[in-house]
């Protein structure tokens, strides 16, 4: 179902067009390297080097650094305990920042820290939890993180475990190791989930040559490519420029309005464009409405083309010699097939851009644009291929209509996603999903030929691919449908509106209604009129309140910063959240509060939080954002963090990873530092 995500949006492409690209090579400017090595009897100094790229800096070990400090947080297991503090082992370079208004310290170069460990068992483990940031004169980077473990003794060594940052850490942080070390370990960044979507934006790439508006651009560019095919060299070299020049046109826009408002407005503004487009009204109505038309369009109803004055133009400039023809018929291409690419390219677009990394709708643009332009420079190298095609037919237009479903269908994902955002109860699951099913079920219909629309040619019989694909459709309405009665659906989570909205679940006594826990039920808790945790589990939505709930209880909090339109919380919460042992540790381990970083429900004043810089936060959303980014650097959701009653974390935090077992683990973790720390 990843494909089915990349479905989401045509208005970004309108908004970013007419801009510049970058590449995104991601640079490493601190690489860290550990040794752990005994010093005396049963004593062991744990040894962190990091190796800091020029023009780079990574700030001192001081809490009171108004930027980010790095900072190592140090957990002992049975057997081992600390020998005096964690030493920086050079002094910091002191100056003072006009930017803060006070003095500062960082390191440039090089930086050395140490920690003694005295053992009293063979074998006992030491967590170090590293976070840090580095900057230059101009920027910095996202914070990264990463977690080791040591093990001291006879046999030292030193692991790296799952990196938690690996949604915002921008660099990879790679060292080699020490050389005369009893143990050393590389720290590295594991990649996060944009793999998924570059894969997805490479599929459909490819798919687009088959749609109505694209293929029928074949013959042109092999009739284009025929004329220069005497010169072997040169028409090579033209055809490698016509795939290049497609890339650029699609990718350029993108990158250059991202840069412009990083350039313009740093990281902040460019995260808030991504939150706006992904979660406001506005964008999403129109990104609904758009999605709409569309569909309409494919249907039949009317035609969408790009300004036939805008199309002429580039094509008549195509009959130009030289570099600038094989541009301008690049060109001719990108605009003649808009209206079938256009919604595409949106979807790919939105996809990246709900984990808020600036570089990920470039990268994704790329990957898309890279397959689109593939096949097109196969025919430009090798324009005799062209015979060996299937020729253009109503076989084009059936697709056209494949797709019109495909887009009636994914385009209720904007409406929803307003609708959850702003309570507005247009939505509910249930709804959503009878949409569904009658969509596809008409779907089906159609690939069996018994619905026909305007430019169809008659089904006079059933193909083995109709028949193929009928069923497939067929079987996805077949288990859709006990989703009305209350049914998960696991493998739609990312896509229905959450449970709590469903009127009517079998399992629950036929309501959706909340049953009791004990982790937070408590009367008059903030939010919970419109607000609900998953599988009717009880918890709280103000940060402060259930701070002050877990002190009277004596339970550590479980923190899940969300989003109403965060595809990857509903997956974490079906996939993840649903497993039995996962619930019980809910309703009996901890105080859970979920904090929605994309509600836009304005509170009352008294809650309103005004900053240093005299920025005010009025709605539920920005106020939970406020909390993510200053008191835990984070800026992106899902995460999980485990903290105690002053808030301060008790295990690395968790994103995106649907890996039960290990999540289980964090948790359990989280349990022992707390009960730890408590004794």
């Amino acid at each position: 179902m990843k494909i089915f995500r990349t479905i989401k949006a045509i208005a970004l492409l309108l908004l970013l067009s007419g801009m510049f690209t970058a590449a995104s090579a991601q640079t490493k400017v601190v690489s860290w390297k550990t040794d752990a090595k005994e010093i005396g009897e049963d004593l062991y100094r744990i040894e962190i080097e990091a190796t800091i790229e020029k023009g780079w800096h990574i700030y001192d070990l001081d809490p009171a650094c108004p930027a980010m400090p790095t900072s190592f947080t140090f957990s002992y297991g049975e057997g081992a305990r600390p020998e005096g503090s964690l030493k920086q082992q050079q002094e910091p370079t002191r100056v003072f920042d006009e930017i803060y208004g006070e003095e500062i310290g960082y390191f440039e170069g090089k930086a050395v820290f140490t920690q003694d460990v005295r053992l009293s068992a063979e074998g006992a483990t030491v967590e170090m939890f590293l976070e840090y940031m580095a900057c230059n004169d101009m920027n910095c980077l996202p914070p990264a993180d990463t977690t080791i473990i040591f093990t001291l003794g006879s046999e030292s060594s030193a692991v790296p475990v799952a990196v938690s940052a690996e949604d915002r850490a921008l660099e990879t942080a790679q060292g080699s190791t020490t050389q005369a070390a009893d143990s050393s370990s590389a720290i590295s960044e594991t990649p996060s989930n944009l793999w998924s979507n570059i894969i997805s934006a490479i599929l459909w790439g490819l798919a687009m040559l088959l749609t109505p508006c694209v293929f029928p651009m074949v013959p042109m560019t092999v009739s284009f490519f025929l004329k220069g095919s005497e010169n072997k060299h040169l028409g090579r070299f033209r055809a490698a420029m016509y795939g290049l020049f497609i890339v650029l046109l699609y990718t350029v826009p993108i990158a250059a309005i991202i840069i412009i408002t990083r350039i313009v407005g740093g990281d902040a503004v460019t995260a808030d464009i991504f939150n706006w487009l992904a979660t406001h009204w506005l964008p999403n109505i129109i990104f609904f409405l758009v999605f709409m038309i569309f569909a309409a369009s494919f249907f039949g109803a009317f035609e969408i083309t790009m300004p036939s004055k805008l199309v002429n133009k580039s094509d008549q400039n195509s009959n130009k010699k030289g570099l600038g023809g094989v541009f301008f018929m690049a060109l001719t291409l990108v605009l003649v097939s808009f209206s079938c690419t256009g919604p595409i390219v949106g979807s790919v677009l939105i996809e990246s851009v709900q984990g808020g990394k600036f570089w990920d709708p470039i990268i994704t643009m790329l990957a898309f644009s890279i397959a689109f332009a593939l096949p097109f420079t196969l025919f430009a190298f090798f324009p005799s291929v062209l015979k060996k095609l299937p020729k253009s037919g109503g076989w084009l237009n059936s697709v056209k209509v494949v797709l019109g479903f495909i887009e009636l269908a994914l385009g209720l994902k904007f409406l929803s996603t307003a609708d959850q955002a702003y309570h507005w109860g247009l939505l509910d699951r249930e709804i959503y999903l009878a949409l569904w099913i009658v969509i596809f079920t008409l779907l089906g219909f159609y690939l069996l030929g018994k619905i026909r629309f305007k430019y169809d040619s008659p089904v006079e019989h059933v193909s083995l691919l109709r028949l193929v694909l009928s069923i497939i459709v067929f079987t996805f309405v077949v288990y859709m449908i006990p989703g009305m009665w209350g049914a998960p659906l696991k493998a739609l989570s990312g896509y229905m509106p959450p449970m709590a909205t469903q009127d009517y679940v079998v399992t629950s006594g036929g309501t959706a209604a909340q049953t009791t826990s004990t982790s937070g039920n408590v009367e008059g808790r903030k939010y919970a009129d419109f607000l609900h945790l998953p599988h009717h589990l009880e918890g709280f939505f103000d940060y402060d309140e259930a701070i002050e709930y877990a002190k009277k209880v004596n339970k550590p909090v479980f923190i899940d910063f969300t989003g109403h339109a965060c595809v990857n919380c509903r997956e974490m919460e079906e996939r993840v959240f649903s497993d039995p042992r996962i619930l019980d540790m809910f309703r009996n381990d901890f105080v859970m509060v979920a904090l929605y970083m994309d509600d836009k429900t304005e509170v009352d004043e008294s809650e309103w939080v005004t900053t240093e810089s005299g920025r005010v936060f009025k709605t539920l959303g920005k106020i939970n954002t406020h909390i993510a980014n200053e008191r835990y650097n984070i800026n992106a959701q899902p995460y999980y963090l485990i903290v105690d009653h002053e808030g301060n974390q008790l295990v690395p935090n968790r994103s995106y990873d649907l890996d039960i077992e290990e999540f289980i683990k964090f948790l359990e973790d989280g349990k022992k530092a707390f009960y730890g720390q408590e004794k």
